[in-house]
């Protein structure tokens, strides 16, 4: 009798090449310790820049567009090697890895410029109360750059402190970028 025959379809693939553990175990890797603190970090990134009513919708947009997305796919990431899901998806996970980390780092590296210029542009501006009177006024001293924004004092902290997070993130996802590099070369 003569054997069945291959089926090609089943053959074409190659196995999935994949170089961190499947499981919780890759929560003891360095790599994906750096994917939650990116998801972490960049959730407060997130929530701080909605805290602040988000006064420059021009420029905070892509940084909140930038953090959304990445806290989806690095959740979706993390979640596919917690569950052992990326072995059944037959793919070069390595260079997947150091793609995908390369245009978060360029994105999240764009979202920390326009988040600190949001905040490094707040011109001085500043509510004064009037004596005898329970009238204000505002009063604003020539703006530094093209870009001038009034930021109340809790508008001007939560935005610094978004841009520190927005630092820490996007040097969260380059070295996750050159861990996932040295993978990917050996």
């Amino acid at each position: 009798m003569s054997e069945p025959a291959a089926n090609p379809a089943a053959t074409s693939f190659p196995a999935p090449t994949i170089s961190l553990p499947l499981g919780l175990e890759v929560l003891r890797t360095y790599s994906g310790a750096l994917v939650c603190l990116e998801i972490l970090f960049g959730a407060l990134v997130w929530i701080l820049v909605a805290s602040s009513n988000v006064p420059v919708p021009l420029l905070q947009g892509w940084v909140m567009f930038v953090s959304v997305t990445a806290f989806i796919l690095s959740s979706t990431y993390l979640t596919l090697f917690l569950t052992g899901l990326a072995d059944r998806i037959n793919t070069d996970w390595n260079f997947l890895d150091v793609f995908y980390h390369f245009l978060a780092l360029l994105f999240y590296f764009a979202a920390f410029v326009l988040e600190a210029a949001t905040t490094a542009a707040n011109g001085g501006a500043h509510i004064k109360p009037l004596t005898n009177s329970t009238d204000t006024v505002m009063c604003i001293t020539y703006p530094r750059g093209n870009i001038f924004t009034v930021l109340h004092g809790n508008q001007y902290s939560i935005n610094v402190a978004a841009t520190i997070f927005a630092f820490v993130v996007t040097l969260c996802y380059g070295c996750s970028m050159v861990m996932g590099f040295k993978r990917w070369r050996m």
